[in-house]
């Protein structure tokens, strides 16, 4: 799993992020959603590597990565936070200017860093997510039964920490054929450390709170994203039967926008690495 990629535990000032990296090119960071780590990308990186230099990081809370202390208000695992990581993590590591592509709660924070560091930012992709401000806008009683597992993790009256904890395999339900074994065995590493999943709920919870305060303040003000943007999402997730046209909601948030569907579970880099291999490498020729 990643031959030939460098693998080091990188300070970027408020924690320390654990990374893969390697290739040749130009740089492109991918970011990973809940509850996976950057091994979610073992199948995607060595097709992107002969052309890009692809940087695979844990996301701060998640797998191998720094658990900073959370703060009553959340803002420790907002969005805005986990962008400043990567933004310093890729300077780390020499690279001023970069393409990001993230998926699920990864496309998040790829979302902001887009917004908040628009000189470093290149090229934006964006995988199974509207941003979280339009979300929870639209968020109605299908929205809520479908992804109920936001409230759950995001609530603090009762924390699912233990209720998660107690039987983490049982909660995050995968297979070793579905990841690949190596994948499977970090993933697992990571669900069975409470430190992880307590992370993973302040995420959740800094989504309800301080990273849908930070778009509507986009919204309110009228900022948008300046670079191109590619918006995929999988053929068989609920994206089109919760938002009908995605696309049209991400030209509300971006200048230049394109994308398509990925045949495949929510999981696209597991399900259908080739299919979004080819999207990714067709959008940095752009």
């Amino acid at each position: 799993m990643f031959d030939d990629f460098a693998t080091d535990l990188i300070d970027v000032g408020e924690t320390e992020l654990y990374v893969r990296h390697g290739g040749s090119g130009t740089p492109l960071l991918l970011l990973h959603g809940h509850p996976r780590t950057h091994a979610t990308w073992h199948r995607v990186a060595p097709l992107l590597s002969p052309h890009h230099y692809v940087i695979c990081p844990d996301l701060r809370g998640y797998g191998r990565s720094g658990k900073p202390p959370t703060t009553p208000d959340h803002a420790p695992y907002g969005k805005r936070a986990m962008a400043r990581d990567m933004a310093a993590l890729m300077r780390a590591l020499g690279h001023d200017r970069f393409a990001v592509a993230g998926h699920d709660r990864g496309a998040y924070v790829a979302h902001r860093l887009a917004a908040d560091h628009p000189g470093e930012v290149t090229r934006l992709v964006v995988m199974d997510a509207i941003p979280i401000g339009e979300a929870l806008a639209r968020a109605d009683a299908r929205f809520a039964a479908a992804w109920w597992h936001w409230f759950f993790l995001g609530q603090t009256d009762k924390p699912a920490e233990h209720l998660i904890s107690a039987d983490p395999d049982a909660w995050y339900r995968t297979t070793e054929e579905q990841m690949g074994p190596e994948a499977y065995l970090d993933f697992r590493r990571a669900i069975h450390d409470p430190a992880t999943v307590h992370a993973m709920c302040e995420d959740y919870r800094a989504g309800l709170t301080v990273d849908r305060a930070a778009d509507d303040a986009d919204r309110a003000a009228g900022r948008r994203v300046a670079c191109p943007t590619l918006f995929l999402w999988s053929s068989r997730d609920d994206m089109e039967d919760l938002y009908g046209d995605p696309l049209a909601i991400w030209r509300t948030w971006a200048d230049d926008v394109t994308g398509h569907p990925i045949d495949s579970g929510h999981h696209m880099a597991e399900d259908a690495p080739e299919e979004l291999a080819a999207a990714l490498l067709a959008f940095m020729k752009r």
